[in-house]
């Protein structure tokens, strides 16, 4: 059981890190890791919103849309088919409040943020783990972890990356490697470097 656990913790952080190991979520990626507060405070909504959404989606999924039943007396009709509707709704749904809550209590933070925030709702990365709990055929409290776990991944990959950014604008830079050049070649040299945790699981 435990064994298990340590299975789906290490491996959405770091094994198969969503970001730097399957290439989900690139855009709010490179789009917010200029600054380390505006990296923190995007990983912080994208935990929150993609552990609500994990644990929300795989509720819905197991206990409606995974269950066939008899409706206008035609049996076994399976609602399975509206999963990615459903899926975006709640996703959609979560990044709203969200960005309510920034606009109340952080209005710095939500300005800095600006359309990334949005953009949480097209995120590939937080569709496809709730996409990925369904194919893995996990438990609604595995999904949650494993959601938690892969936000957690995709946070700590956002902050190492920033960081990066932010000593490469004090770095003598060659002129063609100046901006985005130099922010996709690190981005490359950073997914090399997890690619050593590919063994651990």
């Amino acid at each position: 059981m435990f064994e298990n656990w340590l299975l789906i913790t290490v491996g959405a952080i770091l094994v198969n890190n969503f970001v730097l190991s399957k290439f989900l979520g690139i855009c709010p990626f490179l789009g917010v890791s200029k600054n380390l507060n505006t990296a923190l405070g995007m990983s912080g909504a994208v935990i929150f919103v993609m552990t609500l959404a994990s644990l929300v989606t795989s509720t819905i999924y197991t206990l409606f849309l995974s269950r066939p039943f008899t409706f206008l007396g035609v049996e076994d009709v399976n609602l399975g088919f509206l999963k990615i509707l459903v899926f975006i709704v709640v996703i959609a749904s979560l990044v709203q409040l969200v960005e309510l809550i920034l606009q109340r209590f952080f209005p710095v933070l939500n300005k800095a943020l600006g359309i990334f925030l949005p953009l949480i709702t097209t995120n590939c990365a937080v569709l496809g783990v709730a996409e990925l709990n369904v194919k893995g055929g996990h438990t609604i409290l595995e999904s949650t972890v494993y959601g938690f776990c892969s936000a957690l991944g995709f946070a700590l990959a956002l902050i190492l990356f920033s960081s990066l950014r932010e000593k490469l604008d004090l770095a003598a830079v060659p002129t063609a490697f100046e901006g985005t050049a130099i922010a996709l070649i690190t981005a490359g040299i950073l997914a090399m470097a997890f690619m050593g945790f590919s063994g651990l699981v």
